[in-house]
Order: C-alpha cells, then structure tokens, then sequence
C-alpha cells in the first residue's frame, strides 16, 4: 500500500491542479433569460481568450438583482448583466460590484453613465412607449395620441392595452411614465381615469402584445399596446423583402416614452478578474454594441456602433423621454405600487 502511495499523491495534485486551471477558463456570466447574443460573437471571444462563457439565467432583472445580492459573499458568477436604472441605486446600496473604469467608456456619451464609482457601467439603452396599429388609426381617421391626457379621452376609450407594473418590466415603465408626469399625489388620479376609459391591463408584455393587441400576430381587439419605441422594427426586420412601411408606429410626443438603461459589471468576490474585464470591454466594444440591436431590439451606447438599416429607419427614438432619479424610485417605488394596488388594481 505505502509504495502506491505516492502516485495516489500525485494523482490527486495533479487532478486538484487542472480542476483549478479548469475553473479559470469558465466565465460565469449571470443574466436575465431573454438575454442574447450572437453564436459567432461568443464564440469569437472564447477563441481569442481561451475560456468557456457560462450564462446562468436568473429570471427576470429584479430576481438577478435580488440574487446578486443574496449570495455577495459568496458570489455564483463572476459579471452580472442586465441591471437597469430602475434598480441601480439597491444595486449601489448593497456594493456588489467591483470598479472597473473599461477603455471603452471614452466611446460612450456620459449621460448613460450613472455610476460615478464606474461598477455599473451601460451597455444598451431604449424607451417605452405607446404602439399603434398603424392602418387602424388611418382606417377610422383617428388622429394619434399627443400626450398621456389624450388616452383618457373619448375617441380613445377602450382602445388600449397595458401591462400590471407588478408583474411586467414595460408595465412597471409606463407607470413610472404616469408617476413623473403626473406626481406622487397625482398618478391614481389619473390611472383611475383610463380604468373610465375602459383601459385593459394585462399581467405580461406577451400577452399584451401578441394576443391583445391588433397588429400583434393574434389580431387582438385594442390598436394601442404598451411596449418598446424599436417594437415597430421588428416585422420588417425579420421580413424577407423590404418593407417600405410597418404594421406599427410608437407614439414619441413629449413625456410619453419612458427610457430606460441596461448596466452590467463585475460582481465582487471574482477570481476571474482578467477575463471579466476582457468580457465587459468586448461587450462595450463595436462588434458586441452592433450585434444588440438585431439580438435584443435595444440601442447600443457606443456611438461608433452602425444600427441597422430597418432601425434607423423604423425605431424612431422619442426627442424627450422622462425618467426618474434611481434613488428616488428606491426610496418612494414600493409605496407607489402599494398604493397602485389598494386604489387602482381593486377597481379593475
């Protein structure tokens, strides 16, 4: 027994070794589930740095936030993506990311960057908005809506579909929409007044979009459905010919788009330092920005990155969105939807 021992010895060094050198060469990335990337870009990046990239899906971003935070002191990824600005000051609070001020940044416009301490850094961006059913609108020779006031009115009634805030990321936008425009002690008031107008309120963007809606593929019965300014893209995007026009148009009048910016960075506690530094300089660099729009139907940050063609010409950004301050929404956010629900949900 004792002459076998020192092979025994040196066969469990050796496979303690390359367990270590194995673990260095996966990047656990942790994410939403709708995340999305291109093969060919993953795989690239792979090949260049010799590791293996692990998505972990999360669920949606409040439950990778919340996971990000339960397990900080003993963290499951080494690079969170997919934080927005909606959650970025619980993110700051809990200090689950380490700095890291990428080369990158110099392409990317300061005012999407948040975090002056350079832990979150933006990655894409978008709004929500309003869509319409472009050939309903033309059909019935019903003018567009201008403002949130004109869908409490009459010749909008019963007309729009969208989504529970409690359960739905664009749902959750638009109400922060109608709480910015509208105040803390003005936005029941006003949601009271499209439940009047016969307002429909589904539980996700789904739903909401693809049966609800009329130009969503189920040929719903409501022409106007919450959803995202680069939604109306989509169609001539994966259509086989050009299209000159689009089935739907977002409404981008003044106050009525929300925007919203996607964060991600290096979780604390990494081992992998290195590599996840390359990782977020590859997602903030040229090819990766480029490739977002096609995958996710966001904007990319970088200004250096071409959209495509159909974007730029049928996701027409709003000229002057809103947005809420970070640490407010913290603050103030669980007794808005408290309140939403005790005076607003109770009367659907």
């Amino acid at each position: 027994m004792k002459k076998f021992l020192p092979l025994v010895l040196t066969i469990l060094i050796l496979f303690c070794f390359f367990s270590v050198q194995a673990d260095k060469n996966v990047l656990n990335v942790l994410t939403y589930n709708s995340f999305a990337v291109s093969e060919d870009v993953i795989k690239d990046f792979e090949a260049e740095n010799n590791v293996k990239v692990q998505f972990i899906e999360g669920g949606d971003t409040p439950s990778i936030v919340n996971r990000a935070i339960l397990t900080k002191n003993s963290p499951i990824a080494d690079v969170i993506v997919g934080m927005n600005d909606v959650l970025l000051a619980r993110v700051l609070k809990n200090e689950i990311l380490e700095p890291y001020e990428s080369p990158e940044l110099k392409n990317i416009p300061d005012e999407f960057k948040s975090d002056p301490a350079f832990g979150a850094l933006p990655f894409d961006y978008g709004h929500v908005c309003i869509n319409y059913d472009t050939a309903y609108f033309t059909d019935h020779q019903l003018a567009v809506p201008s403002s949130l006031d004109d869908l409490i009115s009459e010749p909008y009634k019963g007309l729009l579909v969208v989504e529970n805030p409690t359960s739905s990321g664009p749902g959750q936008a638009f109400f922060l929409t109608t709480v910015a425009e509208y105040g803390e002690d003005g936005f029941v008031d006003y949601w009271n007044k499209l439940l009047a107008n016969d307002v429909q309120i589904d539980n996700d963007w789904s739903s909401a979009y693809y049966t609800s809606f009329t130009a969503g593929g189920g040929n719903g019965p409501r022409p106007m459905v919450v959803s995202y300014d680069t939604s109306p893209a989509a169609v001539p995007f994966y259509s086989e010919t050009p299209m000159e026009t689009a089935p739907t148009a977002a409404v981008l009048a003044d106050g009525t788009c929300y925007r919203t910016i996607e964060f991600l960075g290096i979780l604390k506690g990494t081992k992998n330092r290195e590599i996840a530094e390359k990782f977020v300089d590859a997602m903030l660099g040229k090819r990766w920005q480029e490739d977002l729009p096609g995958q996710m139907f966001v904007y990319p940050v970088n200004r250096e990155a071409v959209l495509p063609e159909v974007f730029a010409k049928f996701a027409i950004q709003p000229e002057n969105p809103v947005s809420l301050d970070s640490a407010l929404i913290e603050e103030k956010y669980e007794d808005w939807i408290q309140t939403w629900n005790d005076e607003v949900l109770v009367n659907y």
